[in-house]
């Protein structure tokens, strides 16, 4: 039977040096992985990288971390040639990397909406495709989207639009996979308390999202708290083998469906 624990797996993630990735990578390390490759995308987030790589050590896992910028398929294929070379193929691939835009469907120009396309949707689908060639046999991928997939909104067409796409990539990779024993699923996070969300949400925006999910009250901020998005993605890459194709809203009741 296979071993859905965490001990002594190989994790992968991208986007991994800071905030909800950062976390993650932390969390894994501490549960038991053998090793964890982080990707980072550019030199502003070296420094964070160079931080989680001394925390997972101290936490007992051998650590690396990878630059590059992913909207390239061809920087996809490199970084899990790395990693594989690095640290073995990887048990868990986890995508944390998104972009989001706030803007009016009308003022939204050509060049935002190919950035958002790219960073959101096409690196996904690179990412799965890439995790699907190097995974090992009964491994687990995740993917990061929105809540928003659930919301009825306005100004969030690039970014809702553009991570509603990855829905289908983990249904089609989830199906593909699954003969070998790979699960994917989707994790959409409501607004959360990090410095991806503030800059895009005015003083009014901000006070709205955290008052909006039902158990707002009950949050140490009012918005998710990536502190409990976590566990969640520990269960779908371990006991929670059995969930896959989904996407999963760990929101608070922000959105639902």
């Amino acid at each position: 039977m296979a071993d859905h624990s965490i001990q002594g797996k190989t994790v992968l993630i991208a986007g991994g040096a800071k905030n909800l990735g950062g976390l993650i990578a932390r969390d894994l390390a501490r549960h038991g992985a053998r090793a964890v490759a982080i990707h980072y995308n550019s030199d502003a987030t070296r420094a964070a990288a160079v931080e989680t790589v001394a925390a997972l050590k101290a936490a007992g896992a051998q650590a690396v971390a990878f630059q590059a910028d992913l909207r390239r398929a061809g920087a996809m294929e490199a970084l899990f040639a790395d990693v594989v070379q690095a640290v073995g193929r990887p048990d868990i691939a986890i995508n944390t990397i998104g972009k989001v835009l706030k803007k009016p469907f009308t003022e939204i120009t050509e060049a935002e909406y190919d950035d958002m396309a790219e960073v959101n949707a096409k690196t996904a689908f690179f990412f799965l495709r890439e995790a699907g060639k190097h995974v090992n046999d009964h491994g687990r991928i995740v993917t990061l989207v929105t809540s928003l997939l659930g919301a009825f909104t306005p100004f969030y067409a690039a970014y809702a639009g553009t991570k509603a796409p990855v829905e289908h990539f983990t249904r089609a990779a989830a199906k593909e996979f699954g003969a070998r024993g790979i699960s994917v699923t989707a994790v959409g996070p409501g607004p959360m308390d990090t410095p991806f969300f503030y800059p895009a949400e005015g003083d009014d925006a901000v006070a709205y999202h955290k008052t909006a999910a039902a158990l707002s009250a009950f949050s140490r901020t009012g918005l998710t708290d990536i502190e409990d998005v976590v566990p969640f993605v520990r269960h779908l890459v371990s006991d929670g083998w059995w969930i896959t194709g989904q996407t999963i809203l760990i929101n608070g009741g922000y959105t639902t469906r």
